[in-house]
């Protein structure tokens, strides 16, 4: 009878511990799947595509381009040199689109899709209306493909824009503002709606 209890009494134990281990590794392999879960979660990306556009009158102006942040970085004579093209952008290359003719610093751009590229420098920055908007960085840029180059004067600020940002303004009925701006420097130049 003693070894009959005794028995019940192993068996109780053993199958308590069991229950107990059972409750543990259950709880192990939930916190195992909540850390899977969150580590697998998507990431912010750190160039964001987007857009901005403007209606002028019946003009649509359109622009498109992927914004990276300046991260702690010296961007305009560091990351981008001077005196080099860039695609004004990451990724691919910002594309401007209009329905309209535009008149820019006393130039035609006539209505259509153009990559838009700059050539950043201290003193002046060019800016570059090209017939191949669909390229990856400025990896096909080609000068023979621009059909409108203007010269501005950058600006130079004390507070840093982290993100790349470009905007469109409604200046009248007929004309609009461009502006793009990133870590401390920022640029911009009117148009018109010319038909």
């Amino acid at each position: 009878m003693k070894a009959h209890i005794s028995f019940s009494i192993l068996f109780g134990t053993l199958l308590l511990m069991a229950c107990n281990q059972e409750k543990k590794e259950t709880k192990t392999i939930l916190e195992n799947s909540k850390t899977e879960t969150t580590s697998q979660s998507p990431k912010k990306p750190l160039s964001p595509h987007t857009s901005t556009m403007v209606m002028i009158d019946d003009a649509h102006i359109h622009i498109e381009y992927s914004s990276p942040g300046v991260r702690d970085r010296i961007v305009f004579g560091g990351l981008l040199p001077y005196d080099a093209v860039w695609q004004a952008g990451a990724h691919m290359a910002t594309w401007i689109e209009t329905n309209k003719d535009l008149k820019m610093d006393g130039k035609k751009l006539k209505a259509g899709k153009y990559g838009f590229f700059v050539i950043p420098n201290k003193e002046e920055w060019t800016i570059i209306f090209n017939t191949n908007w669909d390229q990856h960085g400025k990896d096909e840029y080609d000068e023979k493909e621009d059909v409108l180059r203007f010269k501005v004067i950058p600006k130079i600020s004390e507070d840093i824009q982290e993100h790349l940002e470009y905007k469109i303004t409604k200046t009248s009925n007929t004309s609009g503002n461009i502006s793009m701006s990133w870590e401390k420097v920022a640029i911009d130049f009117p148009f018109e709606v010319t038909n």
